[in-house]
C-alpha cells in the first residue's frame, strides 16, 4: 500500500522529469565550484533542487485540477482521476517548500533568503497561462532557478557564469515547451488559456522554438569561452546544438506524431549530455 501510494505521489509530480533541470544545478554547482564542491554541498542542492521541484509540480497540479480534467491528454492525472485529494497534494506542496528552506538554510544565508524568491516564481508559473502567452519564458525563467541556486549555495553570490547557464537554460525550456503547448492548441483556445501556439499557430511556435534553441546554444559557447572550460565541454555543446537541431525536424505543423519522444527523450539527452562535458572537462583540467 505505501509502495503504491509513492507511486501515485512520485507520477503525479512528474518526478522522472527532474532530468531536466537537475543536471543543470549540478552544472551550476560545478561552476561555482570550479570543481567538486563536496558531498556535503552536493547532497544539500540536491535536496533543495528536489524539495523546489515537488513543491512547484504540487502547485501546479492543485492551481490546474479543473483545467486538466476538461483537458482529455491530462484527465488521468492524480488529482482530476481522483487518485490523491486536494490535501495531499497541498501537503506535498509543503513538505517540498520545506525541504528546500532547510537545504538552503544549511548552505548558506544568501541562499536562505533566496528561496522564498524562487518558491514564488517557481509557484506562480501555473497562473501565467491565463493572462500572457510569454508563459513558456516564464517557465524558462521558473526553471533556470536551478543553476543560479546551486552557484549561490556554494559561493553565496552570483555570477557571469551562472548568469549565462541560467539563460541558457531560460531558452531551452521555452523552446521545447513552445513544442510540447502544440498539442493543446485547440483546448487552449477553447479554454481561453494563452500559449504561442494558441495565439499564433503551430507553425510560428515551432519557429519560435528554434530561434531559442539557438539563443541556448549561442550562450553555452559564451560560458565557455567565459568559464575557459576544456575540450570535453566543446564536445558536449557540438552534442547539445545537434539534439536540438534533430529535435527540430521531429515535429511539424501538420505531424506531431513524436512529439512526446521530442519532449522527453531529446531534452534528457541534451541535459545530461551538458553536465557530462562539463563534469569531464574539470575532471582533465
Amino acid at each position: 500500500m505505501a509502495v503504491s501510494r509513492a507511486r501515485v505521489y512520485l507520477e503525479s509530480i512528474r518526478f522522472e522529469h527532474t532530468i531536466f533541470a537537475l543536471p543543470f544545478a549540478y552544472i551550476g554547482m560545478l561552476l561555482a565550484a570550479d570543481g567538486w564542491p563536496g558531498w556535503d554541498k552536493f547532497l544539500l542542492i540536491t535536496a533543495a533542487m528536489a524539495g523546489a521541484r515537488t513543491a512547484a509540480m504540487a502547485i501546479n497540479r492543485l492551481v490546474d485540477a479543473e483545467l486538466d480534467a476538461r483537458n482529455p491528454r491530462t484527465s488521468d492525472r492524480a488529482l482530476p482521476a481522483g487518485l490523491m485529494r486536494r490535501r495531499e497534494m497541498a501537503a506535498l506542496a509543503i513538505a517540498g517548500a520545506v525541504v528546500l528552506v532547510l537545504s538552503a538554510w544549511r548552505l548558506n544565508l544568501t541562499a536562505l533568503v533566496l528561496a522564498p524568491v524562487a518558491l514564488f516564481v517557481v509557484c506562480a508559473y501555473p497562473y501565467t497561462k491565463r493572462f500572457t502567452w510569454s508563459t513558456h519564458w516564464i517557465l524558462g525563467l521558473a526553471d533556470s532557478i536551478a543553476p543560479a541556486g546551486a552557484w549561490i549555495g556554494v559561493r553565496g553570490d552570483f555570477g557571469l557564469e551562472a548568469a549565462l547557464i541560467s539563460l541558457a537554460m531560460l531558452f531551452w525550456i521555452a523552446g521545447f515547451d513552445l513544442i510540447y503547448a502544440c498539442q493543446d492548441v485547440d483546448v487552449d483556445r477553447r479554454d481561453r488559456l494563452h500559449s504561442v501556439p494558441a495565439r499564433f499557430g503551430i507553425a510560428a511556435a515551432l519557429w519560435t522554438s528554434r530561434g531559442c534553441h539557438a539563443a541556448t546554444v549561442v550562450l553555452l559557447v559564451s560560458l565557455g569561452l567565459v568559464a575557459g572550460l576544456g575540450w570535453p565541454y566543446w564536445i558536449g555543446v557540438l552534442a547539445a546544438a545537434a539534439l536540438l537541431a534533430y529535435e527540430s525536424t521531429m515535429v511539424s505543423p501538420t505531424d506531431l506524431g513524436r512529439l512526446q519522444k521530442a519532449f522527453f527523450d531529446m531534452n534528457g539527452y541534451v541535459s545530461v549530455a551538458l553536465l557530462i562535458a562539463v563534469s569531464v572537462s574539470y575532471v582533465l583540467g
